[in-house]
Order: structure tokens, then C-alpha cells, then sequence
């Protein structure tokens, strides 16, 4: 396709040298790039088809990157990307060392903060709003906000204090009913409350406009009915939260209505106060397949633009795995629950939600309370299980320690998308779960290499362990393991025997080691693997026989600093291990998007380099 416009436009002043009648031409070509560049690398494509002309009018509005213009977890940004001079390098999203699929301030003075994560945009943008009156900056500020991000507790404490606000301060809710999964809860309700009484809007818009024609005092006039609507609005349809919190409430507007959108804007952008703009917006708008099943369409592989089937056949996954798991042991188990972070599909916990309703919960984008809320279903007698991804868990850390730890609560956690990811970055990679839990008190944590792993760990974390347990696995399937693999029950396991080298590890890189073992063996290098089943606490005996070899390597999926390796090295240290002792692991950075093989092979995790570590000394 020819891009007319797109193609020229290098940064926001060249969007704002169109006339009205193109935009809806550019959201065309807007569209047909994301959908073209989204079906070969993968992403987040409903989303940000339901948030074109949204993006198009905050830009012609506003005054980027004088203006900030926060998008709350990023993954609706990929217009704003397009618009502010990196449409040459739009092919790269998501790949190693290309655009980033959320805002990056690194990649562009367009992008003034890291979301990756969701309902941070308020108070990020709140921050950048007082250091701009105190530092004397003109530029305004936006929070685009999704409605699914404001279910998060974090959204309504910036709300809170923005309301206090004493100047121009605008956050714009992306409305589309959805998150990731559909939305629930109270707030949910109270926005299709408002969506669904449009009759004030309505007949406000049409006294204003008869108003307006009144020769002489029509402008006047018109003036003070806005700075008296409050009254008006109590009278049709009383006030809503925005309003209570100290927020001008504009809206709701067609978010696919070009005009509406810059006339709202227009409007947010002269108000000296804290305005919240209600824009109704269709995830997926413009490609039927993700407007069909918007869920399918959030975060998507490589697809087929014309079928919107995924290239390959899918196949299963530890999240699928998990889910089938948790159903089955729930037949028979009625204090069994289930609680997402609004994660239902991408956690695997569909089927669950299907089966056992009474027994689910979904509680929105708000890990800390899901973290309380199974600790206070579990003080009261039930079997929760918080199914949840490694990188979103940081977000309850407190609360593990606090409202679970301190009181010896059995919380069950399934950690999913442990270890490296892949393509969403450093926001999202699961590397950091290992370190924080096992510095908490009565923590077991298990790592499972396929799927018979994790069968028996997962029942051994819900029935036989009595304090918090987590079950960590990986995104994506099983690994290649060698035919006469065999899960064995134990804490830990020694693959070999005699050999003065050991190679410990976790997860699935026991498969990596597997592979590295057998080409040092054809080397004419003998190494015995230790594959840790519970990667802490350390089973006793394993220190006793771990201090019988000369060298150890620890090879590990994580962060170095306060890992799993470390931990080790330490409890060795004690015990008056005289070897050497090597940790390979992540060593204190985030890592970059690429494919987990790429980022394996970067960290030294791949079984080629285990093989030139262990050879090469």
C-alpha cells in the first residue's frame, strides 16, 4: 500500500499540515500499517486498532513532545509511535534491537514514560504536571488511560490527589469495556452507567448551539451556561465518581469520530482545572476478526491477515497445562479457587472460569488485592491459588510479605511467564520472581522442566506444603528432553555420578544442560547435572553432597543478586566448600526484547555456551 500521508508525516507538525477531511484517510493507512506490520512480527494489534483516532486527535490538539502525552501501559501506543517520526522503523517493533512495543523515552523525546505496566500513567503524568509549574514549563500533560487499567488501585490513588490539582491537568479514559479479558466490578458498571445516558450530553450540546445564535449575547451567554452545567447535570443524571473526585467530566464522545475528538480536546485543553474525557472507543475497530473476538486479537503471534488464523499450529503451553491442572485437582478439592488479575485467558484459567464459576475470581487489573484477597480467603478456610504472570507479581510483593508471610497463610501462587519472555521487553521479563520470594520467610519455590514437573509440584505445593508456595514455569511449551526423562518427587535430583564438575540448574534449562552434558561427554568431559526440583529451601542433604565436587556451575534464569545461585554460593560458604563455585545468570540489568533464544544465548544460558564455560576451564 502507498502511504499517502502516514509516509510523510515525520512528527506531530506534519499531522497538523493536514486538513480535516484527511484524517480519516490517515486513520485508513494508519490501520492497514498496524494490521501488516502486527501479522509478521506480533503484538498488541486490538488495542491499538480501537486507539488510531484517539492518537490522531491528541496529536493534532496537542504539542508533542512540549506536551506530554503518557499512554498507560504502552501497548496502545503503537499510533502515537507512527505519528512522532518513526514510521521508517515500524517493522522493527518488537524485534531485537528495534522499536520497543511500549513507550521508551530512550527511543523517542515523544515517549516521556516507561509504561509497561498498567495504571501508572496518572501519577507519572501528575508528577510531570507539579515539576512543570515548579520549574516554569508550559507544556501540558495527558494520561490516556484504558478502562481496564482503572480498575487498578494505583489509577484511583492518583486520581485522589490529582483532583487537587489548581491547573490544566487532563486524563482521557480509553473506554472499550475491556481490558484484556472483559472487564468486571463496580467500576465497570458505573462506566456503562454513564455510557448509557447520553441524554444530557445531548441536550446540552443543543442548547449551547441554539445559544450560540442569539445576536449580541449569544457567546456570553453561552459562557455562563458551561461554567453553570453542574446544575444542569445534577437535574438529568446526577453526578458520576470523576466529578466527586474533583475532576471536570467531558464526554462521553465517539472515540472514531474525528470532529468530536478535537472539539473535546479543544475544550480539556483550556480548562484550568483537572479534566477527565470520556472517549468510547471499539477494540479491534477495522479488522473484523479482531472486532469479532477482541480477546483473541490483544496480544497476538505472526497471523494470517485474511483467515486471522495464527501462523502454525498452536500447541500446548504451561499456561493451558496449569489451568487443565487446577480443574482437575477442583473436581475433587471444593475449597479450591481460582483468582486472576483480569489474566483469564492469557493465565490459562478459561476452562476454569467455565466449570467452576462459584469457585473464580476474577478481581480486575489489581495484583495487591488479589495477593489480600487469597490470603483472607485462605485465613478463612479455602484453597486460593493467584495465578499470575512473574512480572505483574512484583506489584504484590508488600502484600506476600505482609499479609501472608508475617501470618503463616497457606498462599498458592502460579507464576506463569517465568524466566526470559521474549519480544515484550524489559518490563515483562520474569526474572526478578525468584529473588524477591526467597528472601520472604517461608517461602517454597518449585520450578517444573515440563509438564509431568508440574503436576507433581503443583500438588505438592497446595497439599502437602503449609505456607506460601509458588509454582514457577515458563512462557510457551515443554522443552526437548532426552527419552528416558522421568519426573522423580524429590527436592532435587543428580543426573550422573563420580564426576568431580557439576552443572545445577532449574526450570527449563535443565534441557539446555542436558544437551551441553552430552556433548561434553563426546568432548571426553565428565560433568553430573544437579537439577533442583524445590529451588529453595534448599533440601538438607543437598549442601552435604554438593561439597564432594571441585567445581560447580550454577546456571540460572534469573537475576544474579539475590538469586537462587547466590543463595547457594552462600549456604556453601558456610558449610566450608573448598571448590570453585561459578554463577552464570542475568547479571543486574533488564533484559532487552528478542526472542528467548536470542537472550539465552546473550546471557550464556544456552547449552553452547554451558559447553565453552565448562570446557573452556
Amino acid at each position: 500500500m502507498e502511504y499517502k500521508f502516514l509516509g510523510k508525516i515525520n512528527s506531530p507538525s506534519g499531522l497538523k499540515q493536514l486538513n480535516p477531511n484527511q484524517l480519516p484517510l490517515l486513520c485508513e493507512e494508519i490501520r492497514h500499517k498496524l494490521i501488516d506490520t502486527i501479522s509478521k512480527n506480533g503484538g498488541h494489534l486490538a488495542s491499538n486498532l480501537g486507539a488510531v483516532e484517539l492518537t490522531v486527535a491528541l496529536h493534532r490538539v496537542f504539542d508533542s513532545p512540549e506536551d506530554s502525552i503518557i499512554f498507560d501501559t504502552g501497548h496502545q501506543s503503537y499510533t502515537h509511535k507512527l505519528l512522532t517520526g518513526r514510521f521508517e522503523k515500524f517493522d522493527t517493533i518488537r524485534k531485537e534491537n528495534g522499536l520497543s512495543g511500549f513507550m521508551r523515552p530512550q527511543e523517542s523525546p515523544h515517549d516521556p514514560f516507561v509504561t509497561g505496566h498498567s495504571s501508572n500513567s496518572i501519577s507519572a503524568a501528575l508528577g510531570i504536571a507539579r515539576a512543570n509549574s515548579l520549574l516554569g514549563k508550559k507544556g501540558r500533560v495527558v494520561a490516556v488511560i484504558g478502562d481496564g487499567a482503572m480498575t487498578g488501585g494505583m489509577a484511583f490513588e492518583a486520581l485522589n490527589n490529582a483532583g487537587q490539582y489548581k491547573g490544566n491537568f487532563i486524563v482521557v479514559l480509553n473506554d472499550n469495556k475491556m481490558s484484556i479479558s472483559n472487564n468486571v466490578g463496580a467500576i465497570a458498571r458505573h462506566l456503562n452507567k454513564i455510557r448509557t445516558k447520553p441524554g444530557y450530553y445531548r441536550f446540552k450540546d443543543s442548547v449551547e448551539k441554539t445559544v450560540k445564535n442569539i445576536p449580541l449575547v449569544g457567546n456570553t451567554l453561552r459562557d455562563s451556561l458551561f461554567k453553570s452545567k453542574k446544575l444542569l447535570k445534577g437535574a438529568i443524571y446526577k453526578s458520576n465518581i470523576f466529578e466527586e473526585l474533583g475532576f471536570t467530566y467531558l464526554g462521553p464522545v465517539d472515540g472514531h469520530n474525528i470532529k468530536d475528538l478535537l472539539n473535546i480536546f479543544e475544550i480539556a485543553r483550556f480548562q484550568n482545572r483537572p479534566v477527565l474525557v470520556h472517549v468510547v472507543t471499539t477494540k479491534g475497530k477495522g479488522y473484523l476478526h479482531a472486532e469479532k473476538s477482541p480477546i483473541n486479537f490483544h496480544g497476538v503471534p505472526a497471523f494470517d491477515i485474511e483467515t486471522g488464523q495464527s501462523n502454525g499450529k498452536k500447541a500446548a503451553d504451561f499456561s493451558s497445562e496449569c489451568g487443565r491442572l487446577l480443574c482437575e485437582f477442583a473436581k475433587t478439592d471444593s475449597k479450591l479457587c481460582a483468582v486472576t488479575a483480569a489474566m483469564t485467558y492469557g493465565t490459562g484459567l478459561y476452562e476454569f472460569s467455565r466449570q467452576f464459576r462459584q469457585r473464580f475470581f476474577d478481581v480486575g487489573i489489581a495484583e495487591q488485592h488479589a495477593v489480600t484477597f487469597c490470603a483472607g480467603a485462605a485465613s478463612a478456610g479455602l484453597r486460593p491459588v493467584f495465578v499470575v504472570y512473574s512480572s505483574f507479581l512484583q506489584r504484590g510483593y508488600d502484600q506476600i510479605l505482609h499479609d501472608a508471610a508475617i501470618q503463616k497463610l497457606p498462599l498458592k501462587l502460579c507464576i506463569d511467564r517465568a524466566g526470559i519472555v521474549g519480544e515484550d521487553g524489559e518490563t515483562h521479563q520474569g526474572v526478578f520472581d525468584t529473588a524477591f520470594l526467597s528472601n520472604i520467610p517461608g517461602v517454597s519455590i518449585y520450578s517444573p522442566t515440563n509438564f509431568s514437573d508440574l503436576k507433581v509440584m503443583l500438588h505438592q505445593a497446595l497439599y502437602e506444603d503449609q505456607g506460601i508456595s509458588a509454582v514457577r514455569y515458563p512462557r510457551g511449551g515443554e522443552p526437548v528432553l532426552p527419552d528416558d526423562y522421568k519426573t522423580e518427587n524429590k527436592p532435587y535430583v543428580i543426573y550422573g555420578g563420580g564426576s568431580e564438575t557439576a552443572l545445577v540448574t532449574y526450570g527449563r534449562l535443565f534441557a539446555n544442560a542436558c544437551r551441553a552434558r552430552e556433548t561434553l561427554m563426546e568432548q571426553g568431559i565428565s560433568i553430573d547435572i544437579v537439577k533442583l526440583n524445590r529451588i529453595f529451601p534448599f533440601e538438607k542433604n543437598l549442601i552435604s553432597e554438593l561439597k564432594n565436587y571441585k567445581r560447580i556451575y550454577f546456571f540460572e534464569e534469573g537475576i544474579r543478586s539475590g538469586g537462587i545461585a547466590e543463595h547457594l554460593s552462600a549456604e556453601l560458604i558456610q558449610n566450608d566448600f573448598g571448590g570453585k563455585y561459578k554463577i552464570i545468570a542475568i547479571e543486574n540489568k533488564f533484559v532487552a526484547q528478542s526472542t528467548v533464544e536470542s537472550a539465552l544465548k546473550k546471557f550464556n544460558l544456552d547449552s553452547d555456551s554451558m559447553v565453552r564455560i565448562i570446557s573452556g576451564e
